[in-house]
Order: C-alpha cells, then sequence, then structure tokens
C-alpha cells in the first residue's frame, strides 16, 4: 500500500542527492547551432510537455502513492485500480517516461555530464519498465497483455487492432 509513495520518495531524494553532488563535466560531445538547434531545444520542451501531460492523464496522487496513504490514513476503502488507456496510453503504453527520454536525449549542446544523466536514466526507465509491464500484467491480466499486442511499449505508433 505504500510501496509506490516509498519508491517515490527514496528515488527523489536520490535524484536530490544526485544533483547536490554532481560534478560538471563540461567536454562538448555534440554541439548543434543555427535551426536544428532551436529544433532540438523545441523537442525537449515537447518531451517535458508530454510528462507533464501524461502526469494528468492519470491521478497525479495514484501515480506517487499518495492517494492509496490518505485512503488508508482515513480508513477508507481502497479501491481496486481501474484499466484506462486516455488519449496518449492510445499510442504509447509509457507516454511518461517517453517524455523524459525525449527531454534528456534532445540537446543542441551534449556536454560528458549531460550524457551520463542521459544513458543512466534511460538505463533507470527501461529496466523500469521491464518491471511495471510485469506488475501490469499481474494486476490486469489477460486485458493488459491484449494492450501490449495492440500499443508500442515506448514508440508512439497507431494502435494494431
Amino acid at each position: 500500500m505504500v510501496e509506490r509513495s516509498t519508491y517515490v520518495l527514496f528515488a527523489n531524494l536520490a535524484l536530490i542527492l544526485l544533483l547536490w553532488k554532481w560534478q560538471p563535466m563540461p567536454e562538448v560531445v555534440w554541439q548543434v547551432e543555427g535551426p536544428a538547434a532551436a529544433a532540438l531545444a523545441v523537442l525537449s520542451l515537447v518531451g517535458w510537455g508530454i510528462v507533464f501531460l501524461s502526469t494528468f492523464l492519470i491521478n497525479h496522487f495514484d501515480l506517487f502513492g499518495l492517494k492509496q496513504v490518505f485512503d488508508n490514513l482515513r480508513q477508507m476503502q481502497i479501491e481496486d485500480p481501474q484499466f484506462r488507456t486516455p488519449f496518449l496510453y492510445k499510442f504509447v503504453r509509457h507516454p511518461l517516461y517517453l517524455g523524459f527520454i525525449i527531454a534528456f536525449w534532445a540537446a543542441p549542446v551534449m556536454t560528458m555530464g549531460h550524457l551520463l544523466f542521459a544513458v543512466a536514466t534511460t538505463g533507470y526507465i527501461f529496466i523500469g519498465l521491464l518491471l511495471e509491464e510485469r506488475d501490469m500484467v499481474a494486476m490486469f491480466g489477460q486485458t493488459y497483455v491484449n494492450y501490449q499486442r495492440r500499443v508500442s511499449m515506448i514508440v508512439p505508433t497507431l494502435p494494431r487492432e
């Protein structure tokens, strides 16, 4: 019941520690200029927009595990999760993760530090994807398996019937 909120808490604490202790690695891996640089900057903002929108498509409080904790504290019956596929979830199973990947990689200037961060967080995301997919199948069974067959995990596509 408190697993998700505990995970989110510790993941955020780890991220805060990482940001606090981060040492710059300013060597440039790539640098794009002109209209292409502007396009990459816009693409990065689109990634952050996808992250933001994705959190609204599913309940913020459910996503971060807070609703479950508050319901427990108020001694309310915790509802079983309902399987839904609002908007972006019809085209990609994990739009939130997709948004992060776009935001992290669409960089007009990629330094060694940024590259290390992008590689590490992308790896973390894919490990999380595998675990989340397993949990979703366990929770929703054949409904989720059918969803996996119709909708791509991370690359947006038109849903297959």
